[in-house]
C-alpha cells in the first residue's frame, strides 16, 4: 500500500552539550540558549544528509526555556537561520516536561493536515551558565524583544501540577513529592526501606553505566551501586531516601533539535531513506493532583496512555526493542515501565537518564527522542518508545517510533481512564484527629542533616490529610525506621506528631 505523502517523518536530530571543560565553540554569552538551540538544528539538517531543510522550514517551535526568558524565542531562531518571519510561523511551548512529546505530536498533525511541511523543533537550557553567572553577581546577557512580541502560536495547556492546599503547605517542589511516590512504591512492592534503597541505587548506577557510552552525556563518569546509595559529602541526602545521585540534575548546558516534515516533502529534498524515522502514534494521559490521587504507587496518567499506545498501533511489551522513559527520579521511572510492562533490567534508557544525561527542564524528552533516532538507524525495522512526564507523573506523552512507516495514520490520542484510574481521594483539609500513616519523606539541609518531616495519612473515613513534622529531631527518628502503617496524631495547624 502507497504511503500517504502527507505522512510526517522524522529526518534530522541533533544534541549539543557543553560541558564546563568542553570547547565552546566559538559561542559567546549573549543569548547562549538561543545560539545552542541555533547549533542543534543546523547539526540536525547536517544530520539528515540534505540541505535545504532549514531554509524551507514554515514553522519554528521551541520548547519554554529556564535558563532565559524570552518572549518569543522562535523568531529570534528563525532569524539567525535566515528565515523571513513573514514567512514561518513562531511557536513556543508552556512548561512541562510532556512537551516536547507533545510538541512533535501537534507538529505532525499540521503535517499530515497539510498546514505545514517542514516544522523545526528545538529546545535548550544554559542553566549551568545562568547558575555560574548567578554566583558572580551576573547575569547570562540576552535580547530584549520589544514589548507585545509574541509568538504566532502557543502549545500544550497549563501544567496543573499542585492542588491549592498543597501549596498552602509549601510542599512544590519535585524534591519533596518524588520521595513519597517512592515510598509508596515500596510499601505496595512489601519491600523494608534496605533494600528498597539498594534497588534504586542498583538501578541508577545502570543508567549510569548507559551514560558511560553516550557522547551527549553531561556525567560520563559511571557510578556503582554503592556510590548512588552512600550518603557522602558530595552524595548529601536530599529527600529521604533519595540521596543527590538519586536526583534530576538540571544544571547542564544542552540543546535538542528534531526536523520533521511530510514524506514528499523528504523526497524533494532527497532525504536519504536511511535517515527517516516515523512517528506511529503518540498517546497522553493526566492524573489527579497528588492530593486526590487514590493510590500514590501508580500513575493513572502513565497507566492510561501506555493502553491507548497499545491499543492504537497493537504493539505489545515484547514488541518493544528500545525504550527511553523520562528519569527525574526513581520513582517515575518505575512507574512507567510497570504501566509499559517493560523490565528495569536492562535499564530502560538510552541516555542514562536525567541525573547523568542531563535534565534540561523542559526538554529532556527531546533529547530521548533524538537517541531514539539515532539507535532505530542502527538498528531498522524494530520498534522504540519515549516517555515523557510533566508534573509528578501527572501529564505522561508516550510515542512509538520506528524506521518503518506506519500502517494507519498518524494519531494523536487523548488516553480514556478506566473507572479504576478515575478513582480519587478526598482531602481532609484540617484533620484533627489520627490518621494512619500512607507515606513520608525527610527533607535535609546541604550537610545531610534532617530538618522536617513531610507525610500523609488516611484518616478513618478513608480521606486523606497532609501533616507536617518541624522537629528536626522527630524527623531524624523517621529517616532511621519504617514509619508507615503507624499511627499520626495530625492537627488543623498542620502539625503532626507520630505515635
Amino acid at each position: 500500500m502507497a504511503l500517504d505523502p502527507r505522512t510526517p517523518v522524522i529526518v534530522g536530530v541533533g544534541q549539543l552539550t557543553l560541558r564546563p571543560d568542553d570547547d565552546r565553540l566559538g559561542l559567546g554569552r549573549v543569548d547562549l540558549p538561543i545560539e545552542m538551540m541555533v547549533e542543534a538544528l543546523r547539526r540536525a539538517e547536517r544530520d539528515a544528509g540534505a540541505s535545504g531543510l532549514l531554509a524551507s522550514a514554515d514553522s519554528v517551535r521551541v520548547v519554554s526555556s529556564s535558563s532565559c526568558r524570552y518572549l518569543d524565542p522562535a523568531a529570534l531562531i528563525a532569524a539567525r537561520l535566515g528565515l523571513g518571519l513573514d514567512a514561518v510561523q513562531t511557536g513556543l511551548t508552556r512548561y512541562g516536561g510532556q512537551l516536547p512529546s507533545s510538541l512533535l505530536a501537534h507538529s505532525a498533525l499540521d503535517i499530515l493536515s497539510g498546514a505545514r511541511d517542514v516544522v523545526v523543533l528545538t529546545g535548550g537550557e544554559s542553566w549551568y551558565s545562568h547558575m555560574q553567572a548567578m554566583r558572580a553577581g551576573e547575569r547570562l546577557p540576552q535580547t530584549e524583544q520589544p514589548e507585545g512580541v509574541e509568538p504566532d502560536v502557543i502549545i500544550g495547556g497549563e501544567l496543573g501540577m499542585w492542588h491549592e492546599h498543597e501549596m498552602a503547605l509549601g510542599i512544590r517542589d519535585p524534591i519533596q513529592v518524588y520521595p513519597l511516590l517512592e515510598q509508596a512504591l515500596r510499601v505496595a512492592a512489601h519491600r523494608d526501606l534496605d533494600s528498597h534503597r539498594a534497588r534504586i541505587a542498583a538501578l541508577w548506577s545502570a543508567f549510569s553505566q548507559v551514560a558511560v557510552d553516550n557522547p551527549h552525556a553531561w556525567d560520563r563518569r559511571g557510578y556503582t551501586p554503592d556510590e548512588v546509595g552512600t550518603v557522602t559529602p558530595a552524595n548529601r541526602m536530599v529527600g529521604f531516601p533519595y540521596v543527590k545521585l538519586l536526583n534530576s540534575n538540571e544544571r547542564v548546558d544542552e540543546s535538542a533539535a528534531i526536523i520533521v516534515c511530510s514524506l514528499e516533502r523528504a523526497d524533494a529534498l532527497g532525504v536519504p531513506r536511511d535517515r527517516r524515522v516515523f512517528v506511529h502514534a503518540i498517546a497522553e494521559g493526566v492524573s489527579p493532583t497528588i492530593s486526590e490521587r487514590h493510590d500514590l504507587s501508580t500513575s493513572p496518567a502513565a497507566t492510561s496512555a501506555a493502553r491507548a499506545l497499545r491499543d492504537a498501533t497493537g504493539i505489545g511489551a515484547d514488541d518493544i526493542a528500545h525504550v527511553d522513559l523520562y528519569s527525574c527520579f526513581p520513582s517515575a521511572v518505575q512507574m512507567q515501565a510497570a504501566a509499559l510492562g517493560v523490565a528495569l533490567d536492562p535499564a530502560p534508557t538510552l541516555t542514562g537518564g536525567m541525573r547523568f544525561s542531563g535534565g534540561p527542564w523542559n526538554n529532556y524528552a527531546m533529547h530521548g527522542i533524538t537517541t531514539m533516532a539515532d539507535v532505530l538507524r542502527r538498528d531498522p525495522g524494530t520498534r522504540g518508545v519515549v516517555s515523557a512526564n510533566g508534573g509528578y507523573v501527572s501529564k505522561v506523552s508516550m510515542g512509538l517510533y520506528s524506521t518503518e512507516p506506519p500502517t494507519e495514520r498518524f494519531r494523536l490520542i487523548t488516553a480514556p481512564r478506566t473507572a479504576d484510574e478515575s478513582r480519587t481521594r478526598a482531602l481532609d483539609r484540617e484533620p484533627d484527629g489520627r490518621g494512619t500513616i500512607e507515606t513520608y519523606t525527610v527533607m535535609h539541609n546541604g550537610h545531610s542533616e534532617p530538618t522536617d518531616g513531610i507525610l500523609t495519612c488516611l484518616m478513618a473515613d478513608g480521606r486523606r490529610a497532609w501533616g507536617l513534622v518541624k522537629d528536626s529531631a522527630a524527623a531524624a527518628a523517621m529517616s532511621k525506621e519504617d514509619i508507615v502503617g503507624r499511627t499520626a496524631m495530625l492537627r488543623p495547624d498542620r502539625d503532626a506528631a507520630i505515635e
